[in-house]
């Protein structure tokens, strides 16, 4: 997966998930985790664009393990979000988003580790 690519997939995993969250009804619980939501969902696009312009490549595996974390974070609100909102539409239009979710942190997983690695290896050099 190129740089661009994954960009493009963080990019549209926020932009759905706000989607998603228009359609919800208006609920305390859903108004405190659809806050929650919105910022987590759109942490780890805004902090891969950091790690693309990252000074060091320690900075670089940094950013990517915050983008993860946001991802995790995202799983943990639809999950929420899930339990109180039952309509059968709505738990059709949050499955595919969580399991993005855990396809982009099994793909930064991935990345964290590939540079942890050239890290060690150029440190070696």
């Amino acid at each position: 997966m190129t740089s661009e690519e994954l960009y493009n997939r963080l990019l549209n995993f926020g932009k759905t998930t706000q989607s998603y969250i228009k359609k919800l009804p208006n609920s305390s619980f859903n108004r405190e985790y659809t806050s929650q939501l919105i910022r987590s969902s759109s942490s780890p696009g805004a902090n891969y664009v950091e790690a693309i312009e990252a000074v060091s490549r320690k900075d670089f595996i940094h950013r990517l393990k915050i983008c993860r974390k946001e991802t995790k974070e995202s799983i943990y609100w639809f999950t929420l979000l899930d339990n109180i909102n039952t309509d059968a539409n709505l738990l059709k239009e949050s499955k595919p988003l969580i399991l993005e979710a855990r396809e982009l942190v099994r793909i930064l997983t991935a990345a964290i580790i590939t540079s942890e690695k050239n890290m060690k290896v150029q440190k070696r050099k």
